[in-house]
């Protein structure tokens, strides 16, 4: 008897969608030879395939890493559609808009952009949407459907990213000449109403580059301005969105073929407030967390960054451009080696079958490329090799996997593919990556041996939301429950790495080398060495890398220990070791902030609190911690006195001169408020630079912090800084009715209610914004706060401080 796909009941064999491995095939074979004989050690075998199959069975996934627009992209701000108005999507990068928060849905083949519109406009009461296309799609077919759009006679906007590349698929050129002009004129030759065009070069499009005059030529800051003036327009209108592919400008620097801008963005932290303007106005993945002891910070992650600069555009005067030099290289000196002149050559895996080795990492950082040197290993060893690079649109970011299957000749080689549970050795290059389904499945327990990066790299989602915790712990508990305790280990390769090497792209090569000194990969040091010497690619660099794994392997802790004063500006800030530590910095910065009488005045608060605390509670002192930290953060707003110190107090040129080298010059990005207008469309501060020469003028303006609060602050004034005094005033007063009312019962909600100045971030419109949330959120801890203080104090309400 013959079967296909289906079998005699019409069931499928085999599942229709995803990717079939061994096991699948295996199975479903068993099952067909049980049906007609019985065989219980098949069956036996049967019944361990499908436990081994059963992803239900693995630890629930904490985090997932979704691929996402790449710092840079032109589709950070080409996505976005004016409030109340929705986008379509299609293929090509822009299709991830539908998990960001871009008002994108649906999407198309290749094509059919807006021919879903076509068919549903008659019967919606939307009257308008745009249509993302990339060029191209475009030039394929793309214009076939503009025309039935047009032909239809529906109101559309066609939004053509013209970026100069085929992104998506790794920056191929186009199949024919296509340019911003010619678009635009077979675009009014189809029936477009309107065309116009937006560029982040917006000077380089004049009449005399063939521009017809009934074209007008957009900044992109422009964007949404112009999309609503073409959803009022019926018809079919097309915005031509014209910028360089962030990944192909990258391509093209390093080969030289356009200048790279002397120029890189660096953010003062101790200026920062973390509200994530930043992250909101540019989605750029290269702006991480910082997390201080004074809370949750940003910064720039230089070896992602693509230098489109949209980050400056967050509200807020902690962005420095870096004009000139080069990040400092923190190389260890030379007498580092001599420690390990005698480093023992680890010894090698025995090849039984095949040697199953799976890498999981991040899209763009090198992981594949540790996958192809060992397959060039492999093959200078004359051993069989079988390679499967499981990426999709992990090059932006998102997951990616990496099979390798290493025998003893080519001919043991029969699919590159490793099945559930067939893994050998797992190096894992991220740990959200190697905590998926997709990697957990592969291990097996008490045999998968893993080495994992505990490097916490934040996901796309961290773009708009700034609160985002990274569930680290959760994480290697999914890992050690499916593979045991023992055959797992965790480093942070990426602080080491950059910390060693200077910069995060060191970070894989760096695991390589660990795991080989460990003795898990079965080819020869040589050969590795070897590989990258072919491969050509700073070779001495990632030798080094390589040489550093190893190193750590072996001596760990001696490791830590030579590169404690390298590591430190990678590590996060050392904690205050306890309470009163914790007190007295925030009393000496405040110190610094105005005076000694404005830190007594923080310490009595604090200490009258932790008094009432450990007598209504004793043993506890979260209260306390709660209102010593922000209580600080209150008092300690940032006016334009504490700006200024804060870029004048040393402390900034320390960390600028331990970051960078070279001859470079810096530029502040600052919105003064009695000199600064305001954008007549969004009503923020416009933002101007300032050179050098503004250092000495912040100096200068730091020495009159004494006029903060008086008559005679001229920037008193302003709507924020009354704001900001009066929040001071009304937290003293709020945290007087909860030592009150302190019981017990509500301690907790007291502590919620302690703790709502975290939310209040920002600058400007920022922090009235989050002034108004949290005020919202205060109003409603503060009823049941009260209402559990009447019942279970009996106090009356004239006895409430309001």
């Amino acid at each position: 008897k013959i079967i296909g796909k289906i079998d005699e009941s019409g069931e499928s064999l085999f599942r229709p969608a995803g990717a079939l491995d061994a096991n699948h095939i295996a199975a479903t074979i068993a099952r067909r030879i049980l049906a007609f004989r019985t065989d219980e050690k098949l069956k036996k075998r049967l019944q361990e395939m499908e436990i081994r199959m059963d992803s239900s069975l693995l630890p629930q996934e904490s985090m997932v890493r979704l691929p996402y627009f790449c710092s840079g992209c032109p589709h950070n701000t080409s996505t976005v559609v004016p409030e109340g108005s929705i986008a379509m999507a299609g293929i090509g990068c822009h299709y991830m808009g539908q998990w960001m928060d871009r008002n994108t849905i649906g999407f198309t083949q290749m094509g059919a952009e807006g021919a879903n519109w076509v068919g549903q406009a008659p019967f919606s009461t939307r009257k308008h949407i745009f249509q993302n296309i990339g060029d191209g799609t475009y030039f394929h077919s793309g214009t076939m459907a503009i025309r039935a759009a047009v032909s239809s006679g529906i109101n559309i906007t066609y939004k053509i990213l013209f970026n100069d590349a085929v992104a998506m698929t790794g920056g191929q050129g186009f199949d024919g000449p296509m340019t911003v002009q010619s678009i635009i004129q077979q675009m009014y030759a189809e029936g477009a109403k309107r065309v116009d065009v937006v560029s982040d070069e917006p000077e380089k499009f004049t009449q005399s580059s063939g521009i017809p005059t009934n074209v007008k030529v957009y900044d992109r800051k422009d964007l949404d301005i112009l999309q609503r003036e073409l959803r009022e327009i019926e018809g079919v209108t097309v915005l031509i969105y014209e910028q360089v592919c962030a990944a192909e400008k990258r391509r093209r620097r390093k080969r030289g073929l356009i200048p790279d801008p002397p120029r890189r963005i660096y953010i003062n932290d101790d200026v920062c407030e973390g509200c994530g303007d930043c992250g909101i106005k540019s989605n750029c993945v290269a702006v991480l967390p910082l997390e201080t002891q004074f809370g949750r910070k940003r910064m720039i992650d230089q070896s992602a960054c693509n230098k489109d600069y949209s980050c400056v555009k967050g509200l807020c005067p902690s962005f420095v451009s870096v004009i000139g030099g080069k990040m400092r290289k923190n190389v260890p000196s030379a007498n580092m080696d001599v420690e390990w002149t005698s480093l023992p050559e680890p010894k090698l895996p025995v090849i039984k079958g095949t040697y199953n080795i799976v890498l999981t990492g991040v899209g763009g950082t090198g992981i594949v490329t540790i996958g192809a040197l060992l397959g060039m290993a492999a093959h200078l060893e004359k051993k069989g090799i079988g390679i499967l690079d499981m990426i999709g649109l992990a090059q932006k970011g998102g997951a990616v996997l990496s099979h390798l299957r290493i025998g003893k000749s080519p001919e043991d080689i029969h699919s590159p593919r490793i099945a559930s549970q067939g893994a050998d050795l797992v190096i894992g290059g991220d740990l959200v990556v190697t905590g998926g389904h997709k990697s957990l499945s592969v291990i097996k327990s008490g045999h998968t041996k893993l080495v994992i990066n505990s490097y916490e790299m934040i996901t796309g989602d961290f773009t708009k939301n700034a609160d985002m915790l990274f569930p680290s712990l959760k994480i290697k508990q999914a890992i050690q429950q499916t593979a045991g305790t023992d055959n797992t280990e965790f480093l942070d390769a990426s602080r080491l790495a950059t910390a060693l090497i200077g910069d995060t792209i060191a970070t894989n090569m760096f695991m390589l080398g660990f795991a080989f000194q460990r003795g898990l990969i079965p080819l020869e040091r040589s050969s590795i060495e070897q590989a990258i010497e072919i491969n050509g690619k700073s070779v001495e660099s990632n030798k080094q890398s390589f040489l550093w794994g190893r190193r750590t392997a072996h001596d760990g802790k001696r490791v830590w220990e030579m590169t404690a004063s390298i590591a430190e500006g990678f590590l996060p800030e050392k904690p205050p070791e306890g309470l009163d530590e914790l007190i007295q910095y925030r009393a000496d910065v405040l110190t610094a902030y105005q005076n000694k009488a404005y830190a007594k005045h923080y310490l009595q608060l604090v200490e009258r609190v932790r008094t009432i605390e450990t007598d209504r509670l004793p043993g506890s002192l979260s209260l306390t911690e709660a209102v010593a930290r922000y209580y600080f953060k209150l008092l300690a707003y940032k006016d334009e006195y504490e700006v200024a110190r804060l870029y004048t107090n040393g402390d900034f040129m320390k960390k600028i001169r331990g970051r960078f080298e070279g001859n470079f010059r810096l530029k502040l990005h600052l919105a003064p408020p009695l000199f600064s207008h305001r954008d007549s469309h969004t009503g923020e501060p416009i933002k101007s630079d300032f050179s050098s020469w503004i250092f000495p003028v912040l100096k200068m303006l730091s020495r009159f912090k004494f006029l903060r609060g008086t008559a005679f602050d001229l920037f008193g004034k302003t709507k924020e800084r009354r704001m900001e005094r009066q929040l001071i005033q009304e937290y003293e007063q709020t945290i007087k009715e909860l030592l009150l009312g302190l019981t017990k019962k509500n301690h907790n909600i007291a502590l919620e209610i302690a703790k709502i100045p975290e939310q209040i971030r920002g600058y400007d419109m920022v922090k009235q914004r989050h002034f108004e949330t949290a005020k919202s959120n205060e109003k409603k801890l503060l009823a049941k706060f009260r209402d559990s203080a009447k019942i279970t104090v009996g106090l009356k309400s004239s006895e409430l401080v309001s």
